[in-house]
């Protein structure tokens, strides 16, 4: 009988475990989730940004299209993207684009004295600034979730229940490169 009884007991515990362990899985893929979609936001705030950014510079360093039609072309490649490798990938070269972008208003004074400019300059800037502390946001819980996925016990739930792993955002080579303006 009190085997019975102690056979019982360890069953329930351990669906309770079970239970528990596959709810935290389900908490961190919705916070993955939810942290991917805030980048999303600050993404979709800065192409809102851009052309505005774009017709102010036009103004002034009208013999500068390539460097705004690259603006333009990585903004339209993102937002055509679907998958969120392709859109870390537009991303990046959007990111670049900008870099150009400022690196070439530094070339026109009056377009730097520019208040328009300068505010957008500004919003953009403080836009970047949170697309980075979202990124590092989603990282950390990507990372949390992973080792949540990849360690034992968690990862025998996570494998019967065929949780995948989340890949983290990385800077693509062409970002970890210095902008190179020439005129």
């Amino acid at each position: 009988m009190w085997v019975a009884i102690v056979i019982v007991v360890i069953v329930v515990l351990i669906l309770i475990w079970a239970i528990a362990t596959y709810n935290s899985l389900i908490d961190f893929r919705n916070r993955v989730r939810d942290a991917w979609s805030q980048i999303d936001v600050q993404l979709k705030r800065r192409f809102d940004l851009i052309p505005n950014l774009v017709e102010t510079v036009k103004g002034y360093a009208k013999h500068e299209s390539e460097t705004l039609e690259e603006v333009i072309q990585a903004r339209n490649h993102y937002m055509t993207a679907n998958l969120p490798e392709d859109q870390l990938k537009a991303d990046g070269e959007l990111t670049n684009a900008i870099n150009k972008l400022f690196a070439l208003a530094e070339n026109y004074p009056d377009l730097k004295a520019n208040q328009n400019f300068q505010e957008l300059q500004r919003e953009l800037q403080q836009t970047e600034d949170k697309i980075a502390i979202a990124r590092q946001f989603y990282n950390d819980i990507v990372m949390q979730y992973n080792n949540k996925i990849e360690m034992v016990p968690s990862n025998i739930i996570a494998g019967l229940f065929k949780f995948k792993q989340e890949k983290f955002f990385e800077a693509n080579e062409k970002e970890k490169e210095n902008v190179k303006v020439q005129f």
